[in-house]
């Protein structure tokens, strides 16, 4: 199945859900940064979650930034994913690999760390960004964004997330998130049905391998409560937004004297993304260039 998001609801419009399938941009990801096994999981978790986060916000521009900040030896996740279906991200330490735990599946809680914090940020364009920040429930990602949810946004949620990855690669990766709107969460009987529902199952990437689809996965946990799934198909992928031109910026802020010192010492700089990593090098000439720039701005402004 193609990477996709798609929307529903419920229970006369007070039940909101999303659904994404993230296998490829997540196996993008992992060939990109040469993610372990574990890293992967714990990288694509956090993207999914912000890609599900990203599809509620309102104008085209917005985005949402989740950073997971743990004690354990993955350090940092940083994503950064918008309403567009972009998202891009990365793991402070990549490589970090982790024995699998007692049932089989990959310890992400004990690579990212139950003690820290998470934070998200979302940003619709304009003016200050909203945001928040709570402690890390369990370091698995889902738990983790499901508390922000209930204590920052006030919002009864159910995430489900998963990413199944081996010698191959991602073969299966996604997630679910279903909100119950404010009217609804009070209807006692509805929420106890959501959540015998929901509480049995063994992770998002079973659903998959099963054969699943998003749409059957929502009629089977609320095909009973005026389902409606909306027509429309987001694709998703991974996409970073820098540039040449971005780097060549990013280089000139340096100033003269540093360029100089570039030129002299290597005949030229070289940049990494960390979201994509994406080699960029510049050769002396283009760095002679930057300091022309900089001279005739300062003289412009003399």
């Amino acid at each position: 199945m193609a990477d996709q998001l798609i929307r529903a609801t419920a229970a006369d419009h007070g039940i909101r859900a999303v659904g994404v399938i993230t296998t490829r941009l997540t196996d993008v990801a992992r060939q990109r940064h040469q993610l372990s096994y574990v890293a992967t999981a714990a990288l694509g978790r956090t993207m999914t979650a912000g890609l599900l986060l990203a599809s509620n916000m309102k104008q085209p521009q917005s985005r949402v930034n989740i950073r997971v900040k743990g004690n354990g030896p993955l350090a940092d996740i940083l994503v950064d994913a918008g309403l567009d279906g972009t998202v891009r991200g990365y793991v402070y330490n990549p490589v970090v690999e982790l024995p699998p735990k007692p049932n089989g599946k990959l310890d992400v809680g004990g690579a990212v760390g139950r003690d820290g914090f998470l934070y998200v940020a979302r940003d619709i364009g304009y003016g200050y960004p909203y945001s928040s920040t709570v402690e890390l429930v369990s370091g698995e990602i889902g738990d983790d964004v499901t508390h922000y949810l209930v204590t920052s946004e006030q919002t009864p949620s159910a995430l489900v997330l998963g990413v199944f990855v081996d010698a191959s690669g991602v073969t299966a990766a996604g997630g679910f998130l279903i909100q119950v709107m404010p009217k609804a969460a009070r209807d006692e009987a509805l929420v106890a049905k959501l959540e015998s529902r929901i509480g049995p199952l063994q992770g998002f990437t079973p659903l998959l391998q099963a054969g699943k689809t998003l749409p059957d996965i929502f009629a089977d946990l609320l095909g009973d409560l005026g389902l409606e799934i909306f027509p429309q198909r987001q694709m998703v992928r991974f996409q970073c937004s820098c540039s040449f031109e971005r780097v060549l910026g990013a280089l000139k802020l340096l100033g003269e004297t540093e360029l100089q010192d570039m030129i002299l010492k290597d005949n030229g700089a070289e940049a990494t993304c960390e979201f994509c990593g994406q080699v960029y090098q510049t050769n002396r000439h283009q760095l002679e260039q930057l300091i022309v720039d900089l001279r005739a701005e300062t003289a412009a402004s003399q």
